[in-house]
């Protein structure tokens, strides 16, 4: 977990030789550019720090991009039947082509701002919700001639100021709302908090980030499920079964030219190659006519023509820029819904940043890079609705959960996803073209994913002594009300009427969050319940804290680029701000003394989580 923790495990360690291209760490002190990699990070094939070639960059940084397309795509083809869009697939392309371009301004500025973690920034599910009850309002619901495809003339100005006129009050209640955000980042209180958030908080949070999509992700794979299964059977033999085969390739190496070396293919690209492989057979049996052409029959989504339009009228280029879609307007009820969902946001993206790094070898996060990460995440939502993506952005599960299959954590590779993300919200044509992935092949790959988010976050209760009634009582039932409360909610939403409606709107998106909920009571709880700090795993869990803000290692993974407040503006003004980063990585840290008692509340620790996913999954 940390740089001051050896592995007790045998490491799965693949030679490197002359004729490896790639390869696992011989032991916990290999350097690769001059940086060393931490000794949990023995079963990453590139951790944090390294950077790997650039074909390989830009190979993985697609695969973080497919990874997440379904979450991308899905947020504005949601929302197109009420902005009145629903016949209008060029509209809707554009709406994705910003998404895009706004994830990958927004991901480049995490990477190197933010929590500084390799994770992607998309959009976000938890404002859904509220942008929906906001458009279903009299003022905001669709003239009836928008829903009909004979009457809409596309091109038409008074179709034009329908839609456009809804997502500018989407626009203003998201900007204003991602200034809340800001505020609770850049001023620590995330991070003040964070002293009252332990295991039995993030573990219900983490977990019930992906139980909930099971709904979803089942659907999705519904549509066809031997495509599905197929993508599941694909991920899990590359991922698993041959990720210790070497395939020769050709490579270049300077003046020795080209030559054939070995390279861990299924190891690095399991779901890159898993998706292309069951696209390539949906096209296959589309030009085939071997699944249906009727729109009504089982498998036709299967089909690759069926988002045709999407490719066909899209343009090679357009760039996406703010106020593209006119001044953004704000209500009130919009803002409040907004900034319901912005405190379910920022509760995953707090589980988020520590399963991110334990997946890429890095230590805990310290309060100033949660601090930053928030701060960042509240101006990529403002950057969003500037833009008129008609959504905001957060950090996506669904590419934490593709660092633990693909054991790739480099930073690099994100940065390179990010920049893909930014060419495919200018290249219209490629991004409808990814967009045409049939939603079975996207729902196998999630079935996936989401397994794996779940396990890390039940991983967390390594901790805390699960023979405490306590403490099983804790986990238990937050996770069991973070499923059912929402679940009735959803089938009861006009229970809860209180005849305000901003305050309805803020009940109903907070208790049909299953994250929200289950965070919640296992903070409640944990707080309130009498329990010694040992028990709680707070004793472990504060040491891990700790040590994540003194050593060198955490310094060097979480510090500003640059050396910004480590060698430079290092002034003790700057040092007071709540997200800066404080001490200079090599000098003056404090090594924490390995006690036996230390040593042995790390050994026992579940031993399997430093490679549960290899495991798991």
């Amino acid at each position: 977990m940390t740089s001051a923790i050896t592995s007790c495990e045998p490491s799965q360690a693949l030679q490197r030789e002359d004729n490896v291209l790639n390869c696992h760490t011989e032991g916990p002190n290999r350097k690769k550019g001059g940086q060393s990699r931490s000794p949990s990070s023995n079963n990453l094939v590139y951790s944090i720090l390294e950077v790997p070639p650039w074909y390989l960059c830009i190979l993985m940084g697609i695969q973080h991009f497919l990874t997440a397309l379904g979450g991308l795509v899905s947020v504005p083809l949601i929302l197109a039947k009420d902005l009145c869009l629903q016949h209008d697939p060029l509209t809707q392309s554009y709406l994705i082509s910003t998404i895009f371009f706004v994830s990958g301004f927004c991901t480049l500025l995490q990477v190197f701002f933010g929590v500084r973690l390799p994770i992607l920034q998309g959009g976000t599910f938890a404002f859904v919700a509220p942008s929906l009850a906001m458009l279903s309002l009299p003022t905001w619901k669709c003239p009836p001639w928008t829903l009909n495809a004979s009457l809409v003339n596309t091109s038409s100005p008074e179709f034009t100021e329908e839609w456009q006129k809804r997502i500018r009050e989407l626009q203003g209640a998201i900007m204003v709302a991602s200034c809340v955000q800001m505020l609770v980042g850049f001023s620590g209180l995330i991070g003040f908090l964070m002293r009252y958030i332990g295991p039995l908080t993030i573990a219900p949070t983490i977990s019930l980030v992906a139980l909930p999509l099971f709904d979803s992700a089942g659907n999705n794979a519904g549509i066809h499920w031997g495509i599905a299964a197929m993508t599941i059977f694909l991920i899990v033999l590359f991922s698993q079964y041959l990720k210790n085969v070497a395939v020769p390739m050709p490579i270049y190496r300077g003046q020795k030219k080209c030559r054939v070396s070995k390279f861990y293919l299924f190891q690095v690209f399991p779901v890159l190659l898993a998706l292309c492989i069951s696209w390539l057979l949906c096209f296959v049996l589309t030009v085939t006519n071997t699944l249906p052409t009727a729109p009504t029959a089982y498998g036709h989504l299967a089909r690759t023509d069926t988002k045709g339009d999407v490719l066909s009228r899209a343009p090679w280029f357009r760039f996406p820029y703010p106020g593209q879609w006119g001044l953004p307007t704000i209500s009130l009820a919009g803002v409040f819904g907004i900034i319901a969902g912005v405190i379910s946001s920022m509760v995953e993206s707090v589980g988020d940043y520590y399963a991110c790094a334990r997946l890429v070898g890095a230590p805990p996060p310290p309060r100033h890079a949660v601090n930053r990460g928030i701060g960042i995440e509240g101006l990529g939502c403002l950057l969003a609705g500037a833009w008129g993506t008609g959504n905001g952005t957060t950090s996506y599960s669904e590419n934490v959960g593709a660092l633990g299959i693909t054991r790739v954590g480099s930073r690099t590779v994100m940065v390179a996803a990010g920049c893909v993300l930014l060419l495919m919200g200018v290249f219209g044509k490629i991004g409808a073209a990814f967009a045409t992935i049939p939603t079975p092949v996207i729902g196998g790959m999630f079935l996936v994913m989401f397994g794996v988010i779940t396990a890390v976050g039940i991983s967390n209760l390594q901790y805390v002594d699960m023979n405490s009634s306590r403490n099983l009582f804790i986990f238990g039932f937050s996770i069991y009300c973070g499923l059912a409360i929402p679940n009735w909610v959803n089938q009861n939403s006009e229970k809860l009427q209180t005849g305000i409606l901003q305050l309805d709107q803020v009940i109903q998106v907070l208790l049909t969050t299953g994250m929200f909920v289950g965070g919640f009571l296992g903070f409640f709880l944990d707080n309130t319940i009498p329990g010694s700090l040992e028990e709680r795993g707070l004793l472990v869990w504060n040491q891990i804290q700790e040590e994540s803000e003194e050593t060198a290692r955490a310094l060097e993974v979480y510090c500003l680029p640059c050396g910004i407040g480590s060698t430079s503006c290092t002034s003790s003004c700057a040092q007071r701000l709540p997200f800066w980063p404080t001490g200079e990585a090599g000098r003056g840290v404090r090594t924490a003394a390995l006690t036996p008692a230390r040593v042995s509340s790390w050994l026992v620790r579940p031993a399997g989580f430093r490679f549960a996913v290899s495991t798991i999954v």
